[in-house]
């Protein structure tokens, strides 16, 4: 199976840098171009599988390479902006962009988008070989992140937003001690200042959507004095 490629088109340095890191560890291959006359170069070389195009760009806007890229390509594209304006989106969807995803975007969900927009793709799976695994699975308990799907013993089950975000995490690491401020930087990112009692809040309420007999958690434990772990149960 060759690994698929994801070219990122990114001016930021900082966003550069974590992209690299965590599409690497879900199984991609990143190129980067830093503005957007290099991306329209170095394109027919880099061949990606996917193209993840900032809107803000020295040289040549985003808006404008994704135009170019799909007079020359069928390349999934997802557009990435640090606005939430709508009219960034008309412009970016109207050009020829698959998806878009408004900064800041949690990993998860960004990896999630990108697959189910190749899924999609004409070229699909391609000679590439199929896209690393989309479910989490942790015993009895599973996520699907392209549908966004929880199912539990079998059955399909809605959680809140945070609730989902809480479980993808835990199910990612199981049998894994996440500490407290580990899950709140990943569910509720870095700037959150709000009481770390909400975590708990959250815990609790997945316990007993999760847990056969919530008062005494045998999947969602707690470690004293660290955090939490997830425990697979067959």
């Amino acid at each position: 199976m060759t690994t698929p490629v994801v070219f990122v088109v990114e001016a930021e340095d900082s966003f550069v840098e974590a992209l690299s890191v965590g599409l690497t560890r879900e199984g991609f291959r990143v190129e980067v171009a830093v503005d957007g006359q290099e991306a329209l170069d170095r394109f027919d070389e880099v061949h990606p599988d996917i193209v993840l195009l900032d809107v803000m760009l020295p040289r040549r806007s985003g808006v404008d390479v994704c135009r170019e890229l799909r007079r020359r390509s069928k390349v999934p594209i997802i557009m990435v902006t640090a606005k939430s304006a709508e009219i960034d989106t008309v412009v970016g969807l109207e050009v020829g962009a698959d998806d878009y995803v408004t900064k800041p975007y949690r990993m998860r969900e960004l990896v999630a988008r990108m697959r189910a927009v190749m899924r999609r793709s004409p070229e699909g799976e391609g000679e590439r070989g199929p896209m690393p695994a989309e479910r989490l699975e942790g015993g009895d308990v599973s996520v699907d992140l392209e549908r966004h799907e929880v199912f539990i013993r079998g059955q399909s089950v809605g959680l809140p937003l945070k609730e989902y975000e809480l479980l993808a995490v835990l199910l990612d690491n199981a049998g894994r001690v996440l500490t407290r401020e580990t899950l709140i930087d990943r569910v509720w990112g870095m700037d959150y200042v709000g009481d770390t009692k909400t975590l708990d809040v959250h815990i609790k309420r997945l316990r007993t959507k999760v847990e056969p007999d919530p008062a005494n958690p045998s999947r969602i434990v707690t470690i004293r004095g660290v955090g939490y772990k997830y425990v697979p149960q067959r």
